[in-house]
């Protein structure tokens, strides 16, 4: 049987109340905040012990789920909120995810090592994401954008587990989804941090910001709601050979889009944008993903109408892609 991280990192909430969140120079919304966050990470871990005992997910998704927890636990260190030194955070930071991966390399090897260690790792982001969201700071925004990116890596391996276990793979991450995918964050990065430093004001534009997380939200609820609706028949790589476990799902949201996984996502990426308020990327963003989206969706009709024949073709003249200015593969006359 794995070691459940969950008792750790449960642990670890209940030990961290009672040491004082510290600093005379700690700020009201700084303590509020990590309060809040505290409050709200006691039912998160607890629907995830839920989830896990239903027995619904493998031993790897389980796994997963406990090192997400575990990540997510740094909004509990002690102190950590009313330190006011930049390197000083950046040490305590440091030190807390070297224990977490010494803590991971004692208790996991081979393949449930490698699962451990990115899950933890997309929690930990999330919780440093959680707290910039509520320390007060101006890097709010980019605190929002961290948690957005960080549930999105790793609820597409939860997911995955959850309705296609054969097909689970360190792939189902989309850590390695591509060059262009690493290039395209990178420059996101750089774009807000030379932008709020040259001109600070176009990264507090919060209205604007909480329009791109609610793109991001929605993006993620359909992308996600898409893949609990194909259930088995959802897979991250464009399948050629079609399996007697295949079926042609028009129900749920694919009765609103052909695509509704690829909607969600498009619209996901340019809201994280959005968020940070990059216009550069923005645009960058808009163009890469609508042109990757329109290939990808070309290539998988090709062979959706091998699969499925007549009956794909008649529910892609029914049913449009909800992509801007794309409509898929053409059907020969």
């Amino acid at each position: 049987m794995l070691p459940d991280p969950l008792r750790f990192s449960s642990t670890l909430a209940s030990s961290s109340a009672s040491f004082p969140v510290g600093g005379r120079e700690c700020s009201a919304a700084a303590r509020n905040g990590r309060v809040a966050v505290s409050r709200c990470l006691v039912p998160a871990l607890a629907i995830a012990s839920w989830v896990m005992a239903g027995g619904r997910l493998v031993a790897e998704g389980r796994l997963s789920a406990g090192c997400f927890a575990l990540g997510v636990s740094v909004v509990l260190v002690p102190g950590l909120s009313g330190v006011q030194s930049g390197f000083l955070i950046r040490a305590l930071l440091g030190t807390y995810l070297a224990i977490m991966n010494a803590l991971l390399l004692l208790l996991y090897r081979g393949l449930h090592y490698q699962v451990a260690v990115r899950a933890c790792f997309l929690g930990f982001v999330c919780g440093c994401g959680l707290l910039l969201s509520f320390g007060g700071s101006s890097w709010k925004h980019f605190g929002w954008y961290l948690c957005s990116l960080s549930f999105f890596h790793y609820s597409e391996y939860l997911v995955t587990a959850v309705i296609n276990p054969k097909s689970l793979t360190l792939d189902s991450f989309l850590l390695n989804h591509s060059v262009e995918y690493k290039l395209a964050a990178m420059s996101s990065w750089v774009e807000f941090t030379i932008e709020k430093f040259l001109f600070p004001g176009l990264k507090q534009i919060t209205w604007l910001s909480f329009f791109g997380l609610l793109m991001v939200l929605v993006g993620e609820s359909l992308r996600k709601a898409a893949m609990l609706t194909a259930g088995s028949n959802f897979n991250h790589i464009v399948q050629n050979e079609k399996a007697e476990s295949h079926r042609l799902v028009t129900t749920g949201v694919y009765s609103w889009s052909r695509h509704p996984s690829y909607v969600g996502w498009f619209y996901w990426s340019i809201g994280t944008q959005v968020i940070l308020c990059n216009p550069i990327c923005i645009v960058g963003y808009t163009l890469a993903s609508w042109r990757f989206f329109r290939e990808r969706i070309e290539e998988e009709e090709i062979t959706l109408i091998q699969f499925f024949g007549e009956d794909y073709e008649q529910y892609k003249k029914q049913i449009p892609t909800r992509l801007p200015f794309i409509k898929g593969a053409k059907l020969e006359p």
